[in-house]
């Protein structure tokens, strides 16, 4: 069993506000996320339980339509198929954790971060 090392996974710029490095696991999807400010994810909804952990910087979510302010050392939780989107407040990096894994990124069907 050898060490994942994040300078070693690819970065992909997926648009200005948002670079994403991405490992997939057999149960699990983690993401280290650099967010700039003025950014957006938009609203969207996935069958993953997802866990957002903010290292640095500060996140607007909006989780079925309630805004949810989280800072650096806080964490999130959201369940499957919840709508969510995020603005982005302050440039951030975040890690999201995923269960199952993250199919439409594996398959490259992302598009709506891409935008």
């Amino acid at each position: 069993m050898k060490p994942f090392d994040w300078n070693d996974i690819p970065r992909e710029q997926m648009n200005p506000h948002l670079v994403r490095q991405a490992i997939h696991t057999g149960q699990m999807t983690v993401a280290r996320l650099e967010l700039k400010a003025g950014g957006a994810v938009p609203v969207h909804a996935h069958g993953n339980e997802q866990v957002s952990m903010v290292l640095s910087g500060r996140l607007k979510f909006i989780v079925a339509g309630e805004e949810v302010i989280v800072g650096a050392g806080q964490v999130l939780e959201l369940p499957p198929d919840v709508p969510h989107g995020v603005e982005v407040l302050e440039d951030c990096t975040v890690i999201d954790l995923f269960t199952p894994p993250r199919q439409d990124w594996i398959s490259g069907d992302d598009a709506y971060l891409r935008k």
